[in-house]
């Protein structure tokens, strides 16, 4: 697809408590040694989320005291809540088994989205292995090639969605809400985003936001979003999800001390040199973030006012 990719610049970087059932008094190496971690993502196999995953699963292994076994499944449905519910409920807190899936289950949470049996506030993060770059990529056809034509506009632009609490969706509304004169008219109902580039290289759409991986963009660094109830709207439900996107989890009362043990482990995952050579090789982007900073992006998540609340779910929930 001949494609305009149109980035939005989205700065304001944001910089558990939990004991489960595991032997005190054994070390995690002697824990770890002869078991099998089992890494669940919530999305389908061949997708970027199943992708990130089974390179990190290749060399986890390695990192984690006691050199255990890894392997990865997939549990799909809902939009991830299927298994962020199982991860909250029946998933055992024995450092065990890691979930994998995007950070906006977490702001659907505190959206009331349906469906959502698990407390986010309660999940023990161990982190992201790169932040999620939202753009929008739209046809040349459309002959949208400048924010400035996009302005323009007569009619407003068709943009691709899944539904709310996906990316496509959620990042063209939340652009919509903060930029109302840029024309836009968000189109949900498409299975998943191979469908929307489908249908955009069809015709039946001008383009669609997402992450676009893989590719380097030289973003401007122009600020449209002019008001700071604006620049508050991107920030929470554009950038502060983003950096959750890829995110890898564990089960409430977790040991605090098998958290600390992942959550070093993940990061010199992402610093192992054959992992970063199969990750170039993939064109698969590392930017690491940690558990403690996911912590505090959450918990800001969670203080967020009444009033901030009912703005995104008027434009994340229509």
């Amino acid at each position: 697809m001949n494609v305009a990719l149109i980035g939005f610049t989205l700065w304001l970087f944001s910089a558990s408590v939990l004991g489960f059932a595991s032997p005190a008094s054994s070390s995690t190496h002697d824990y770890y040694k002869g078991k099998t971690i089992r890494f669940i993502v919530a999305f389908s196999p061949g997708g970027t989320f199943d992708a990130y995953t089974r390179v990190l699963a290749r060399h986890f292994g390695k990192h984690v005291p006691g050199n255990p076994a890894i392997v990865v499944e997939n549990m799909t449905g809902a939009g991830g809540f299927i298994q962020a519910n199982f991860m909250f409920q029946r998933a055992k807190p024995d450092g065990l088994t890691i979930g994998n899936n995007q950070g906006s289950f977490i702001l659907q949470q505190i959206l009331g989205a349906r469906g959502i049996e698990f407390d986010s506030r309660k999940l023990a993060y161990i982190g992201v292995p790169t932040e999620f770059h939202p753009v929008c990529a739209l046809t040349k056809v459309s002959g949208i090639t400048s924010m400035d034509r996009w302005f323009a506009a007569k009619e407003p632009v068709k943009l691709g969605g899944i539904g709310p609490g996906t990316g496509p969706s959620d990042i063209a509304r939340t652009v919509k809400a903060a930029l109302p004169n840029l024309p836009i008219r968000v189109i949900d109902g498409y299975k998943g985003a191979a469908d929307v580039r489908l249908a955009a290289d069809g015709g039946e759409l001008a383009g669609f936001c997402a992450a676009w991986e893989g590719i380097k963009l030289l973003w401007r660094k122009i600020d449209f979003a002019k008001t700071d109830e604006a620049k508050q709207i991107l920030k929470y439900a554009v950038q502060d999800v983003a950096i959750l996107q890829y995110l890898y989890f564990l089960p409430p009362a977790t040991n605090r001390e098998v958290v600390r043990t992942l959550r070093k482990s993940f990061l010199d995952t992402l610093k192992d040199p054959e992992f970063l050579a199969e990750m170039n090789k993939a064109n698969l982007a590392v930017t690491p973030v940690g558990g403690e900073v996911i912590d505090g992006i959450v918990a800001g998540l969670f203080k967020l006012d009444a009033q901030m609340v009912a703005k995104l779910k008027s434009v994340l929930v229509p």
